[in-house]
């Protein structure tokens, strides 16, 4: 029975670790790549400008580098942020929708009686309310307010 699932973990683990070494080589290339691309601006610069120049159009491009980085990294974290919440909504909304949870609802119906559980039911659609407007208002996406 757990033969099959840590098969295939030990599979995609393995491919997981194939795909990092190929893309630690294809950086490494690239990282060599452009040393040798600003060398030779470095130089072509040099040559036809001066050294002052040259120096100045080096830091220009690794500026220009540095802030696509940056720019690059706060786009992914607003990303990361947004496909969180929604994956934090949706799991809470499959929560509910879970065939064992809706199985045992059923049942604490049959065993309590509908006419007891309805306050008990309404009272926590409340909870569960000021629950969620209290968990919009933390991530600030409650316009309301």
């Amino acid at each position: 029975m757990f033969q099959r699932t840590i098969d295939d973990f030990k599979e995609s683990a393995g491919s997981a670790m194939r795909l990092t070494c190929l893309a630690l080589v294809a950086a490494f290339a690239a990282f060599v790549t452009i040393v040798f691309l600003c060398a030779a601006a470095f130089v072509f610069v040099y040559q036809n400008y001066g050294l002052i120049e040259a120096c100045l159009s080096g830091a220009a491009i690794f500026s220009l580098i540095t802030l696509i980085a940056v720019v690059t990294l706060v786009i992914r974290r607003k990303a990361a942020k947004k496909r969180a919440a929604q994956q934090a909504k949706a799991a809470t909304q499959n929560f509910l929708a879970d065939p064992m949870v809706v199985a045992a609802g059923l049942q604490l119906a049959r065993a309590v009686g509908v006419k007891k559980l309805i306050p008990i039911l309404a009272v926590g659609g409340l909870a569960l309310g000021l629950f969620a407007r209290g968990r919009n208002r933390d991530d600030g996406t409650d316009n309301g307010e």
